[in-house]
């Protein structure tokens, strides 16, 4: 078998800011698997904030090609590889590959029913109050927006956004922005909202605070979890995972996540990158067994792959074999 690996350049519809910053394109690493005539592709997004950039990643896709084409089988080679987003894409590219090969698609592969339809929800960047409440009046129709926070203004965002869109349920994603002293008073003023659900408010590894106070609403963790080796830690102090192939290192491992979670007694969430629809579709898959969606990334773009997700409105449709699996 063969890897390739290459970087793509994404540009987005509009900024895209959260607590950590704003960028206005996002940077993707693309692999291609080929072996026996047949060829799979996976796409990830590596981030700063765990370590990553494209150019690790093709560092480490580098380092690992050659035992490929000398006959290791994928399987070994991926779980020697660290979770992160380089592992992602070739264990995507490699489910692609499988289905490929085998002529059917990845929920026949599974032994699964047809993929169906799932409802994403759509994020509003963080910006002034009056600014968000415009974006949420533009996408009240939605049924699901999600609110990116930050350390400031965060009542009066919320607040604005239910103006806003006063029939959308909304969740909160605060990625890592708030402090233990605040928490109280702020998880109390979203269940107060309506919020249905706050992710990681507390930085990851400083979130103990969370298993002291009371919640009043659902608190998810996103950037504290990646793997099913996390789930320990977070018994007591979160209330579900947002599960992203980026951070489990693929499909493979989200699978296991999934089936952990819910034995767990998790709130499961299935969410993403900045990526396109090549990065969504593996996704997808996961979505089919969890609770809360959250694709919307390529909605998000300025442009999307040809063969890239088809969405009405909220509701994306199952892909087509020609984009993956």
């Amino acid at each position: 078998m063969k890897i390739t690996a290459t970087t793509e350049t994404w540009k987005l519809a509009q900024a895209f800011t959260i607590s950590r910053g704003s960028r206005m394109t996002t940077e993707v690493v693309v692999v291609t698997l080929e072996g026996e005539g047949h060829t799979g592709r996976g796409e990830a997004t590596p981030l700063a904030r765990y370590g990553e950039s494209p150019a690790s990643a093709l560092e480490q896709l580098a380092a690992v090609a050659p035992r490929l084409q000398n006959g290791e089988p994928l399987e070994a080679l991926l779980e020697s590889m660290p979770p992160g987003a380089a592992r992602n894409a070739l264990d995507c590219a490699g489910w692609d590959w499988r289905c490929k090969q085998a002529s059917r698609r990845i929920d026949q592969l599974l032994g699964w029913p047809p993929l169906r339809p799932v409802t994403t929800a759509y994020t509003l960047s963080i910006d002034t109050p009056e600014a968000m409440e415009a974006a949420a009046r533009k996408h009240a129709a939605r049924p699901l927006l999600k609110i990116k926070l930050g350390p400031r203004q965060v009542i009066e965002s919320v607040e604005a956004v239910r103006r806003g869109a006063p029939a959308s349920r909304l969740i909160v994603d605060a990625n890592e922005a708030w402090d233990a002293e605040n928490l109280p008073r702020y998880l109390g003023a979203m269940a107060d909202l309506g919020v249905g659900f706050v992710e990681q408010p507390l930085p990851a590894g400083r979130d103990d605070a969370l298993a002291r106070i009371e919640r009043p609403l659902p608190v998810l963790a996103d950037e504290a979890f990646h793997t099913t080796a996390d789930l320990p830690g977070l018994i007591g102090k979160y209330d579900g995972i947002n599960i992203k192939l980026d951070k489990t290192g693929g499909l493979t491992e989200a699978l296991r996540a999934v089936a952990a979670g819910r034995e767990a007694g998790m709130r499961l969430m299935c969410g993403c990158m900045l990526g396109t629809s090549l990065a969504m579709a593996p996704a997808m898959v996961v979505a089919q067994q969890v609770d809360e969606v959250d694709l919307d990334a390529p909605l998000l773009l300025a442009d999307d792959r040809p063969e890239g997700l088809r969405f009405h409105g909220s509701t994306i449709e199952p892909f087509s074999g020609r984009l993956w699996g």
